[in-house]
Order: structure tokens, then C-alpha cells, then sequence
């Protein structure tokens, strides 16, 4: 077979299934063969090319050109004017700003190490994973390292988790490997339920064998032989690349009974999630797993210790173990090169809300909020100003144009109290009303309190009572600080983050917008409300 001419990467993640990219793939396979250009065009079905919000996306290499909102009426035109006759079609191409994956570049300030793979390769197709590096970090770890030096290498490569408590996973990792008895797991935590994150979710869908890779080392590391894989009930397709990477591992020798013949065994399930935001914390997950409901447990003791089935456990982020692999075959030093001297490394980022490009990006740490926004966002869509930026999820921060400088690093904002998360970056124009913003946070965290602690359980229903009088005007000033002080009281005493992190968001609205929550309480609607009929 000659070398193909074309290559045409197609985003097939789940925000492209619900936009018909399966009908967009078989119009593409049936004019490739009409106009007898099967051979000449490569179509590479892969993961997310990192654009949100425009439909089916499609990458054509080496033109360097990308279409968005591609339906299959539109593929016989693709075909036609740009594969035969070399001119892309203008209508559809998507604006040389957008942060798109791009194989082989650096994203203006972008810097892939996570999303290497992503939107690059084929995600079902373990050789091509192999053909970028895949496994080598695995076979060095097993041959050329013992398990307390890999554990000592992510040490020092100063690895923080990326599910939001920034905990350096090298000690963690050692915690679990002096832990007393032999039966011990690795457990990857991909419940991604933070409203605006999704991050996980694409890693999983554009390169699953990084993570199992990942997971391995990390098995070998501590002394396991079993790891489970965690994954939101939602992420069908998710959950079905998870299987069918696993069942590829074990057909090379990748997963199962002695791994490479090194003696070495270790396998992975995948388990769905139970559809409740709390499982998210590590204990509540486990609870889950063990097959009760899914409430946090009291610590100490600490999984490190007191695991599943009361045995010593690693409980990683999907982010944090897609760091391994490269942390293991590049070094420590490499890893730290990348950063800043306490923040090593890189981080992932959801871009979402009025921005001209939302999506998925992955930058240094201690890369300021102004390149998110307005290099890799491309800036506030249709000339708005900037009001607001909601950062961490719906448990994070709001910041507020003065905040444009700071640099999303965990110790950085930990300065200005706020939070990485779960890496969610929320932007709101000029025309957002922040106190219906806080209204939606309020109402979720009710919603999905699982109930067991009364701080957590009767806190949150005070707070949208409150904030409920506040938006239509029936109660002062003092509601205000009541909010104020029912938060604090949750942060001292809830039983889990669920309850401890709404501090966050109620003070950061409060202290950086009071003036909006006072006419709201004045029975002055802001002008957004006042344009959708008062309160």
C-alpha cells in the first residue's frame, strides 16, 4: 500500500456521537471510495482535537486545516474542492486561533504532555499507542527499576494530584508500599462530576492506554496486583474504550499474569460510577465499590492504610496518572523543568462560558489566567467585557478582571484563596448576573449532599433558603452574613470537601460582588434580570 497523501483525523469523542459524527464517517468512507480516494486519504478516527462547542470536527494533515460543524451533507464538498482540488472550504474551516491538537507542535503556549496522544492517534488501536512510546515506561520500570526507586522518581519529580488536593503522589505512593500486608490496590478515581469538567473524560476517550499503563507502574510501585478504574456511569464511550484497551494490554502481555515475563502480574477492571457527585471523594468512591452507599467515611484512617476492603490503597485522578509514564521514562529532572519550582509539571484545563473558543487545552503550571482566556480562549466572544471567572469548578473561586495576572499554580492562588480543582475554568461576560451564578452552585451542592453529616445536610438547604430571599428582594443585608458564617460553620465541620468547599464560592461572590447581591436584596434586580422580567 503507498503512503497515503491525506490523513483526515476525525474527533470522535461524545460531544461529537450526540453531533452525528457516525453519519458523518460513513458519508466520508462512501465518497473517499466514489471518487477513488481510499487509499490516497488516510481517516483516522481519534479522540478530541481539543475544540468544544463546534459539532464534528475534522483535522486534515498535512494542510494543517480544520472544519467544525461538519454534517454529512457537507463531506461530498469537503471532498470535492480541498481533497481534489486542494482549496479548503472557507465556509467551515475553523480560525487558525482555535487551540486545536495539532501532532507533533506546540500550541503557541500550550505545552502536551497529558494530551500528547489525544486527537492524534487512534484510541482503539493499541500499536499505534506503541508506535508514540507507549509501554517503554512500563518495560524500563520493570527491568531497569525497583519498585522503590519508581516510587522515589515520582518523589522527586514533584508530582501533585491533579484531582484537586494538589497531595505530592510520591508519597502517597510510598504510604501504601510500607503499609503492612500484601494484598493492595491501585485505584483510579474517573468520577468526574464537577459541573464544567471534562477533562478526564477526554484523556480517557482519545488515549486509555496511557492510563493503564499508568496504573501498572503505579501497581508495581506499590506492591498491588489489582486496579480498578472508576469511571462516571455516564461516559459510555469512555467505559467502552477502558475495555477494549484492557482487552488489547492482555493480548500483548501488557496486563494479566506475568506482565513482559518479568514475574510481574497485575490486572485492571472497570467499574461504572453510581450517578452521585460525592463518590467523587475518595472514601465515598470506595464505599461505592465495596457495594454500600456512597458515603465518606471518617478519618483517619486514611485509605494509604485503611483502604478497600480495609486494605492500603492508592486512589489517583485520571490527570495524575496520565503524568507517570513520561515522569518514568523522561526523568525527574525533565518532569521538573516544566512548571514552577513547587508546581512542577503541567495542568489541564476546561475553557467554558463566552469565549470564542471553549475547549480543551494543557499549559505549564504557573501559566497566568490571561493566556487561558484571551490566547488560548481567544477572548470574550461577540466584544463583551469580562465580568467574571469562575475557577476550579463549581467548588472553586470567582475572580474577577483583577485577578487576569495570576498565575494557576496550586500555591499562587492559594494566595489570592482559590483553588486549581478540577481544572474547570468558567468565563462570564458583562452580561452574567453572579448572583443567579451563585444561585445554581447553591442548588447543586443541596441537590447532591448525600446527607449523612448535619452540617452538610441542613447548611446547604440554609444557604439556598437565603439566597433565595436575597433574589427576590425579601431579605436585608443580613442574609448575608448569615451565608457568610452558615459557610464557615460547614468548612470547620463537614464530614467531607463536599460540604468544606462551598466556602469558596459563596465568600469569593460575596466579597467580589457584594454590591450585586445588596440590590438584589434592595429589590433592585441587576439589568440582566430586570431584562428577563424582575426577580
Amino acid at each position: 500500500m503507498r503512503p497515503a497523501r491525506l490523513h483526515v483525523l476525525v474527533a470522535v469523542d461524545a460531544e461529537a456521537k450526540l453531533s452525528g459524527v457516525d453519519r458523518v464517517l460513513a458519508a466520508l468512507r462512501e465518497a473517499l471510495s466514489q471518487y477513488g480516494l481510499s487509499e490516497e486519504v488516510r481517516m483516522v478516527e481519534t479522540g478530541t482535537l481539543g475544540i468544544s462547542g463546534q459539532g464534528v470536527v475534522l483535522a486534515v494533515y498535512p494542510d494543517g486545516v480544520f472544519y467544525g460543524q461538519v454534517k454529512p451533507e457537507d463531506v461530498r464538498e469537503i471532498v470535492e474542492v480541498h481533497f481534489l482540488k486542494g482549496r479548503p472550504v472557507e465556509r467551515l474551516r475553523l480560525p487558525t486561533a482555535a487551540p486545536v491538537a495539532r501532532p507533533g507542535e506546540i500550541l503557541g503556549r500550550q505545552t502536551r504532555v497529558v494530551l500528547r496522544n489525544v486527537g492524534v492517534i487512534d484510541p482503539e488501536n493499541i500499536e499505534e499507542y506503541i508506535a508514540q512510546g507507549g509501554y517503554e515506561a512500563l518495560a524500563k520500570a520493570l527491568f531497569g527499576m525497583r519498585p522503590e526507586e519508581v516510587i522515589e522518581e515520582v518523589r522527586r519529580a514533584g508530582l501533585r494530584g491533579r484531582g484537586g488536593a494538589g497531595f505530592p503522589t510520591g508519597v502517597k505512593w510510598a504510604a501504601v508500599r510500607q503499609a503492612p500486608g500484601s494484598e493492595k490496590y491501585v485505584i483510579c478515581n474517573a468520577d468526574e462530576g464537577e459541573p464544567g469538567t471534562f477533562k478526564d473524560r477526554l484523556i480517557l476517550e482519545g488515549d486509555p492506554h496511557r492510563l493503564l499503563e499508568a496504573m501498572t507502574i503505579a501497581g508495581y510501585a506499590v506492591g498491588a496486583r489489582l486496579g480498578i478504574i472508576y469511571v462516571r456511569g455516564e461516559y459510555a464511550l469512555s467505559l467502552r474504550r477502558l475495555e477494549r484497551a484492557i482487552e488489547q494490554a492482555r493480548e500483548y502481555g501488557l496486563l494479566g499474569q506475568n506482565i513482559l515475563e518479568s514475574g510481574f502480574s497485575f490486572d485492571i477492571e472497570v467499574r461504572p460510577g453510581a450517578g452521585a457527585y460525592v463518590c467523587g471523594e475518595e472514601t465515598a468512591l470506595i464505599e461505592s465499590l465495596e457495594g454500600k452507599r456512597g458515603w465518606p467515611r471518617i478519618r483517619p484512617p486514611y485509605p494509604v492504610t485503611h483502604g478497600l476492603w480495609g486494605k492500603p490503597t492508592v486512589v489517583n485522578n485520571v490527570e495524575t496518572l496520565a503524568n507517570v509514564p513520561d515522569i518514568i521514562l523522561r526523568g525527574a529532572a525533565w518532569f521538573r523543568s516544566l512548571g514552577t519550582p513547587t508546581c512542577p509539571g503541567t495542568k489541564v484545563y476546561t475553557i467554558l462560558g463566552h469565549v470564542r473558543f471553549p475547549g480543551l487545552v494543557e499549559v505549564e503550571m504557573g501559566t497566568p489566567l490571561r493566556v487561558l482566556i484571551y490566547e488560548l480562549g481567544g477572548g470574550i466572544r461577540d466584544g463583551r467585557g469580562l465580568k467574571a471567572v469562575l475557577i476550579g469548578g463549581a467548588a472553586g473561586a470567582f475572580l474577577t478582571p483583577k485577578d487576569l495576572d495570576v498565575r494557576l499554580d496550586f500555591d499562587s492562588l492559594a494566595g489570592r484563596a482559590a483553588v486549581l480543582g478540577s481544572g474547570a475554568v468558567l468565563v462570564m461576560d458583562d452580561t452574567t448576573c453572579i448572583v443567579d451564578m451563585l444561585g445554581s452552585i447553591l442548588r447543586f451542592f443541596r441537590h447532591e449532599s448525600c446527607g449523612q453529616c448535619v452540617p452538610c445536610r441542613v447548611g446547604t438547604d440554609l444557604l439556598v433558603r437565603l439566597w433565595e430571599g436575597v433574589r427576590r428582594g425579601i431579605a436585608g443585608e443580613e442574609a448575608l452574613a448569615w451565608m457568610t458564617e452558615i459557610v464557615e460553620a460547614m468548612r470547620q465541620s463537614s464530614l467531607c470537601p463536599l460540604g468544606q468547599s462551598l466556602a469558596l464560592p459563596v465568600r469569593s461572590a460575596l466579597e467580589n460582588f457584594r454590591e450585586e447581591f445588596l440590590a438584589h436584596a434592595r429589590g433592585e434586580p441587576c439589568a440582566r434580570c430586570q431584562a428577563q422580567g424582575g426577580h
